[in-house]
């Protein structure tokens, strides 16, 4: 048993039993506390009573699907979130790891390797801190009340609106195209126009202008936009 393991307690999120009982047996066995779901629907209503210090997180859920659970989760939580995926494909490992997820491991897994995977994410965010304030150019965003500054007046966004500059403001300089905004704003269930996109860039623009801001989201041509600070 590992000292720093003993008081951890870690989620698994996967609609399999076999993986749920074989990542209880291993991680108990290393001494961590482990507490597994079926569904996304099951874990939320458990994370209304605690968190956990890491989640293993399975892509391919009944109802709500993995990556629609962590960016809802992001809003409210900086704790730790491994992905699970039997597709392994690279869209969903770079949109697991854009939305907040600390590493992505790919079905068939040595379950020893996963451990390896807990401990070193565990060590990881043992060493940093969640951040207080996120600053891109003179936008300031404070993720813990959804408060937004920029150029020194607060803006009154709307939910899609913060999401979309909470997104420009995590990766600036950094161009997303109207697909990769759609599914990380919308959700990936969602399968409307990219003219959505094109409207809330508008708004938020207007809104940046008005306050001030020296920030801009720029349009690449051909690509999509990017914050440019």
């Amino acid at each position: 048993m590992h000292g720093e393991a003993a008081v951890k307690t870690i989620f698994v999120v996967d609609d399999e039993e076999n993986i749920r009982n074989l990542l209880r047996r291993y991680l108990a066995r290393e001494g961590y506390r482990v507490e597994t779901f079926a569904s996304a629907e099951e874990a939320q209503a458990r994370l209304r009573e605690a968190f956990p210090d890491l989640l293993i997180l399975d892509i391919m859920l009944p109802g709500q699907d993995g990556l629609e659970f962590c960016r809802e989760l992001r809003r409210r939580s900086t704790v730790p979130v491994i992905f699970l995926s039997a597709r392994g494909d690279e869209v969903d490992r770079v949109l697991g790891l854009e939305l907040g997820g600390d590493d992505y491991v790919a079905k068939p897994f040595s379950p020893r390797e996963l451990v390896a995977r807990v401990r070193s994410v565990l060590r990881r965010a043992a060493g940093t801190a969640p951040p207080h304030k996120i600053e891109a150019a003179d936008i300031e965003i404070y993720p813990g009340d959804r408060r937004v500054l920029a150029g020194g007046a607060e803006l009154s966004l709307t939910r899609k609106e913060y999401d979309l500059l909470l997104l420009f403001a995590r990766h600036p300089q950094r161009t997303f195209s109207r697909e990769e905004v759609l599914d990380l704003v919308w959700g990936f269930d969602y399968f409307g126009e990219t003219r959505a996109v094109d409207d809330l860039v508008k708004r938020v623009r207007k809104k940046l202008r008005a306050a001030g801001s020296r920030a801009q989201i720029a349009t690449v041509w051909g690509v999509g936009y990017r914050l440019q600070c």
